[in-house]
């Protein structure tokens, strides 16, 4: 592993290129804002314009920050699923987090649409929504830990977590043949994931979950490097395997359920940020690859936000859709260059 002071040109040229991408999101949209005028609405609270001041501090900053937030920590996740199982495919969304989210909110849509009453008047809340993924990924989660203190074999809870979204896409499945063309156009829209939904209030309730999810990464700096070693040499240093390995599923889980309840499944960023970040450091040292993963993570997701947002037009592409074709060529491409990828 090279010395830390190594990469100090990455990374001062990584946090560059997110400062300036954050100004592009926040310029470029329907309506364009020169970038001097945004200094002003950001800085001194007034650019001359209340409608261009209204459009950035109250949906345009927000959303930045959240694309910031989600890129980042499902990048995150992503780097930690890929040491935790060894396995270069492996994404925030093996466990079946993301799955369980998507059970909560389809069990509030859809079957909201089948029983009525109280259940339809949550299903068009947003945080009606946001509170059903939550409550989802939060049920699998409890379901993955309990399971995780039987299973030693960490292939085998792989196994199991793609067996709770199998299970869960089953019972989605169940609920949307029995619901209206309404309620399924809704769940639809839903996963198509979105950024821009969240208010100051939402956008600092997720801040401090993901917070919590970046500070219970931190003490597993260590295990993860030695699991690329294999499990038998990081139990020969001294590392606790099974206390270890809750740390890291517990950090996931939260990371990967508060990012889908707030703005839905968003797909192969936390699968291609880490092979990218991998591409540019050149290391497998965690001390260094969890910042610049989600530094990398949060470039992706702005430069797919900014790409959704269609600027200067009034539409706007679904986030996921511009993350997936984002992120399949790219893996595509590290299959082809590397033909097989390792950690």
């Amino acid at each position: 592993m090279q010395p830390n002071k190594s990469y100090t040109l990455q990374f001062t040229l990584t946090i560059i290129i997110v400062i300036v991408l954050m100004l592009v999101n926040l310029s470029l949209g329907s309506v364009g804002i020169p970038i001097q005028d945004l200094f002003k609405s950001i800085f001194s609270s007034t650019s001359g314009n209340e409608t261009w001041d209204y459009i950035i501090i109250n949906y345009r900053l927000p959303k930045t920050l959240t694309a910031i937030m989600v890129g980042s920590g499902l990048a995150i996740s992503g780097l930690l699923m890929q040491t935790i199982f060894r396995n270069p495919l492996a994404g925030p969304y093996v466990l079946g987090i993301s799955s369980g989210a998507s059970l909560g909110v389809a069990l509030l849509i859809l079957g909201g649409s089948a029983l009525g009453g109280v259940l339809t008047l949550l299903s068009s809340s947003y945080i009606g929504l946001s509170v059903a993924a939550f409550l989802g990924s939060f049920l699998v989660l409890l379901a993955v830990i309990v399971v995780a203190q039987r299973v030693k074999n960490t292939m085998s809870l792989l196994i199991i977590g793609l067996m709770f979204g199998s299970i869960t896409a089953s019972v989605i499945s169940i609920l949307a043949y029995f619901s209206s063309a309404e309620s399924l156009q809704q769940y639809l829209f839903w996963s198509f994931g979105n950024l821009g939904n969240l208010s100051w209030h939402e956008v600092a309730l997720l801040a401090l979950i993901y917070g919590l999810g970046i500070i219970l990464v931190i003490p597993a700096i260590k295990p993860l490097n030695s699991l690329l070693l294999g499990e038998n040499y990081a139990l020969s240093i001294g590392v606790n395997l099974t206390k270890s390995r809750n740390i890291i599923l517990i950090a996931t889980s939260i990371l990967t359920g508060i990012i889908t309840a707030f703005s839905g499944p968003i797909a192969f960023v936390g699968l291609a940020a880490p092979h990218i970040t991998k591409l540019i450091f050149n290391t497998s040292n965690h001390k260094i690859l969890l910042g610049a993963v989600a530094l990398i993570g949060a470039i992706i997701m702005l430069i797919c936000d900014t790409i959704a947002q269609l600027p200067l037009s009034e539409f706007t592409l679904p986030i996921n859709a511009v993350t997936s074709l984002f992120g399949a060529p790219v893996v595509i491409w590290l299959l082809l260059k590397k033909r097989k990828i390792s950690l």
